[in-house]
Protein backbone atom coordinates (compact mmCIF):
# COMPACT_ATOMS: atom_id res chain seq x y z
CA UNK A 1 0.00 0.00 0.00
CA UNK A 2 1.36 3.69 -1.27
CA UNK A 3 1.27 6.00 2.03
CA UNK A 4 0.47 8.61 -0.06
CA UNK A 5 -2.74 7.32 -1.48
CA UNK A 6 -3.61 6.28 2.04
CA UNK A 7 -5.18 9.41 3.56
CA UNK A 8 -7.82 9.04 0.07
CA UNK A 9 -8.89 5.25 1.14
CA UNK A 10 -9.56 6.46 4.63
CA UNK A 11 -11.60 8.89 3.17
CA UNK A 12 -13.34 6.79 0.73
CA UNK A 13 -14.16 4.16 3.43
CA UNK A 14 -15.97 7.33 5.41
CA UNK A 15 -17.67 8.39 2.10
CA UNK A 16 -18.95 4.49 0.94
CA UNK A 17 -20.05 4.28 4.68
CA UNK A 18 -22.38 7.08 4.19
CA UNK A 19 -23.30 6.08 0.84
CA UNK A 20 -24.20 2.45 2.04
CA UNK A 21 -26.57 4.28 4.75
CA UNK A 22 -28.48 5.79 2.11
CA UNK A 23 -28.94 2.82 0.17
CA UNK A 24 -29.79 0.47 2.62
CA UNK A 25 -31.73 2.55 5.06
CA UNK A 26 -35.56 1.93 3.78
CA UNK A 27 -35.00 -1.22 3.83
CA UNK A 28 -33.38 -1.90 7.01
CA UNK A 29 -36.23 -3.14 10.29
CA UNK A 30 -37.14 -0.92 12.84
CA UNK A 31 -34.86 -2.31 15.64
CA UNK A 32 -31.02 -3.29 14.07
CA UNK A 33 -28.62 -5.45 16.25
CA UNK A 34 -26.13 -2.98 17.84
CA UNK A 35 -24.41 -5.69 20.95
CA UNK A 36 -23.55 -8.92 20.43
CA UNK A 37 -23.28 -11.29 24.09
CA UNK A 38 -20.28 -13.32 24.48
CA UNK A 39 -22.26 -16.46 23.07
CA UNK A 40 -22.46 -14.46 19.69
CA UNK A 41 -25.87 -13.53 20.36
CA UNK A 42 -27.85 -9.95 19.86
CA UNK A 43 -28.50 -8.82 22.94
CA UNK A 44 -29.09 -5.11 22.38
CA UNK A 45 -30.55 -2.98 19.55
CA UNK A 46 -30.91 0.59 17.78
CA UNK A 47 -33.59 2.47 16.32
CA UNK A 48 -33.58 2.26 12.22
CA UNK A 49 -32.12 5.54 11.17
CA UNK A 50 -28.64 5.08 13.83
CA UNK A 51 -28.45 1.42 12.26
CA UNK A 52 -28.04 2.78 9.31
CA UNK A 53 -25.64 6.11 9.91
CA UNK A 54 -24.50 5.70 13.40
CA UNK A 55 -21.47 4.06 12.18
CA UNK A 56 -20.80 6.28 8.90
CA UNK A 57 -20.82 9.42 11.70
CA UNK A 58 -18.75 7.91 14.06
CA UNK A 59 -16.31 6.76 11.01
CA UNK A 60 -16.19 10.63 10.23
CA UNK A 61 -15.98 11.99 13.68
CA UNK A 62 -12.89 9.92 14.55
CA UNK A 63 -11.44 10.79 10.61
CA UNK A 64 -11.87 14.45 11.60
CA UNK A 65 -10.13 14.15 14.91
CA UNK A 66 -7.07 11.99 13.36
CA UNK A 67 -6.38 15.12 11.08
CA UNK A 68 -6.58 17.36 13.74
CA UNK A 69 -4.36 15.57 16.30
CA UNK A 70 -0.81 15.89 14.41
CA UNK A 71 -1.82 19.63 14.05
CA UNK A 72 -2.52 20.56 17.61
CA UNK A 73 0.12 18.27 19.34
CA UNK A 74 2.69 20.22 20.86
CA UNK A 75 5.55 17.90 19.73
CA UNK A 76 3.66 17.79 16.40
CA UNK A 77 7.21 17.78 14.46
CA UNK A 78 7.64 14.46 16.05
CA UNK A 79 4.51 13.24 14.53
CA UNK A 80 5.54 14.56 11.05
CA UNK A 81 8.35 11.47 11.66
CA UNK A 82 6.00 8.61 11.67
CA UNK A 83 3.37 10.44 9.61
CA UNK A 84 3.03 7.80 7.06
CA UNK A 85 2.84 4.97 9.63
CA UNK A 86 0.20 7.10 11.17
CA UNK A 87 -1.85 7.27 8.12
CA UNK A 88 -2.00 3.87 8.28
CA UNK A 89 -3.44 3.32 11.37
CA UNK A 90 -6.23 5.57 10.59
CA UNK A 91 -6.90 3.46 7.92
CA UNK A 92 -6.98 0.42 9.98
CA UNK A 93 -8.88 1.81 12.31
CA UNK A 94 -11.54 2.91 9.73
CA UNK A 95 -11.47 -0.13 8.10
CA UNK A 96 -12.48 -2.00 11.51
CA UNK A 97 -15.12 0.01 12.20
CA UNK A 98 -16.46 -0.57 8.41
CA UNK A 99 -15.91 -4.30 8.95
CA UNK A 100 -18.73 -4.35 11.78
CA UNK A 101 -20.52 -1.75 10.16
CA UNK A 102 -21.02 -4.14 7.58
CA UNK A 103 -21.25 -7.23 9.95
CA UNK A 104 -24.42 -5.27 11.60
CA UNK A 105 -26.23 -4.48 7.91
CA UNK A 106 -25.98 -8.33 7.34
CA UNK A 107 -27.34 -9.32 10.48
CA UNK A 108 -30.21 -7.33 9.96
CA UNK A 109 -31.08 -8.86 6.10
CA UNK A 110 -30.61 -12.14 7.92
CA UNK A 111 -27.35 -13.20 7.55
CA UNK A 112 -26.51 -14.39 10.75
CA UNK A 113 -22.26 -14.60 10.84
CA UNK A 114 -20.30 -15.71 13.67
CA UNK A 115 -19.47 -12.81 15.59
CA UNK A 116 -17.05 -14.77 17.90
CA UNK A 117 -14.93 -15.47 14.46
CA UNK A 118 -15.07 -12.02 13.27
CA UNK A 119 -13.59 -10.04 16.31
CA UNK A 120 -10.54 -12.03 17.10
CA UNK A 121 -9.70 -11.66 12.74
CA UNK A 122 -10.64 -7.88 13.20
CA UNK A 123 -8.30 -7.18 16.83
CA UNK A 124 -5.72 -9.19 14.62
CA UNK A 125 -5.17 -6.93 12.14
CA UNK A 126 -5.45 -4.05 14.38
CA UNK A 127 -3.33 -5.13 16.79
CA UNK A 128 -0.30 -6.24 13.98
CA UNK A 129 -0.80 -2.52 12.73
CA UNK A 130 -0.65 -0.52 16.81
CA UNK A 131 2.73 -2.84 16.91
CA UNK A 132 4.04 -1.18 13.97
CA UNK A 133 3.10 2.17 14.88
CA UNK A 134 4.21 2.25 18.40
CA UNK A 135 7.39 1.00 17.18
CA UNK A 136 7.62 4.27 15.43
CA UNK A 137 6.58 6.82 17.26
CA UNK A 138 8.85 9.30 18.21
CA UNK A 139 7.71 11.23 21.63
CA UNK A 140 4.61 13.04 21.33
CA UNK A 141 1.33 14.00 24.11
CA UNK A 142 -1.44 12.08 21.80
CA UNK A 143 0.11 8.75 19.63
CA UNK A 144 1.79 6.38 21.69
CA UNK A 145 2.24 4.78 25.18
CA UNK A 146 1.86 7.91 27.17
CA UNK A 147 3.14 7.44 30.56
CA UNK A 148 4.10 10.13 33.18
CA UNK A 149 7.37 8.94 32.76
CA UNK A 150 7.69 7.94 28.68
CA UNK A 151 6.84 11.45 28.59
CA UNK A 152 9.63 12.71 30.98
CA UNK A 153 12.35 10.97 29.04
CA UNK A 154 13.12 10.12 25.20
CA UNK A 155 15.17 7.10 26.47
CA UNK A 156 12.36 5.56 28.48
CA UNK A 157 10.02 6.18 25.84
CA UNK A 158 12.15 4.33 23.26
CA UNK A 159 12.36 1.65 25.28
CA UNK A 160 8.68 1.30 26.61
CA UNK A 161 7.83 1.72 22.50
CA UNK A 162 10.53 -0.95 21.54
CA UNK A 163 8.90 -3.38 24.22
CA UNK A 164 5.19 -2.29 23.68
CA UNK A 165 5.61 -3.31 19.84
CA UNK A 166 6.76 -7.20 20.79
CA UNK A 167 4.01 -7.04 22.92
CA UNK A 168 0.81 -5.79 20.54
CA UNK A 169 2.99 -8.41 18.00
CA UNK A 170 1.96 -11.14 20.30
CA UNK A 171 -1.51 -10.19 21.28
CA UNK A 172 -2.36 -9.93 17.48
CA UNK A 173 -1.59 -13.85 17.73
CA UNK A 174 -3.15 -14.48 20.61
CA UNK A 175 -6.62 -12.90 19.14
CA UNK A 176 -6.18 -15.37 16.11
CA UNK A 177 -6.29 -18.11 18.49
CA UNK A 178 -9.99 -16.84 19.29
CA UNK A 179 -11.29 -17.86 15.22
CA UNK A 180 -10.48 -21.41 16.26
CA UNK A 181 -11.96 -21.65 19.88
CA UNK A 182 -14.80 -18.74 19.46
CA UNK A 183 -15.95 -19.23 22.53
CA UNK A 184 -13.35 -18.23 23.88
CA UNK A 185 -12.35 -15.28 21.79
CA UNK A 186 -13.60 -12.56 23.81
CA UNK A 187 -10.95 -13.66 26.78
CA UNK A 188 -8.10 -13.79 24.14
CA UNK A 189 -8.77 -10.72 23.09
CA UNK A 190 -9.48 -7.88 26.18
CA UNK A 191 -7.09 -9.80 28.94
CA UNK A 192 -3.72 -10.01 26.78
CA UNK A 193 -4.86 -5.98 25.88
CA UNK A 194 -5.47 -5.13 29.65
CA UNK A 195 -1.91 -7.51 30.71
CA UNK A 196 0.47 -4.96 28.56
CA UNK A 197 -1.26 -2.04 29.19
CA UNK A 198 -0.57 -2.42 32.86
CA UNK A 199 2.79 -3.93 32.28
CA UNK A 200 3.64 -1.50 29.87
CA UNK A 201 2.52 1.77 32.27
CA UNK A 202 4.70 -0.27 35.52
CA UNK A 203 7.61 -0.79 32.89
CA UNK A 204 8.18 2.59 31.78
CA UNK A 205 8.02 3.45 35.59
CA UNK A 206 10.90 1.22 36.56
CA UNK A 207 13.02 1.92 33.18
CA UNK A 208 12.03 5.80 34.32
CA UNK A 209 13.82 4.84 38.06
CA UNK A 210 16.27 2.83 36.40
CA UNK A 211 17.80 5.57 34.20
CA UNK A 212 17.84 8.67 37.30
CA UNK A 213 20.21 6.78 39.40
CA UNK A 214 22.62 6.21 36.32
Amino acid sequence: MKQKLVPFLSLAIVIASFIVAVIVYPNLPAKVPSHWNLAGEVDGYINQFWGAFLMPFISLGLYILFLIIPKIDPKRENIRKFIGEFNVFIFFILLFLAAIYAFSLLWSFGYHLNINRLMPALFAMLMAYIAVLVERAEPNYTIGIRTPWTLSSAEVWAKTHKLGGKLFKACAIIALVGIIVPQYAFYLVIIPIIAISVWLFIYSYLIFEKEKWK
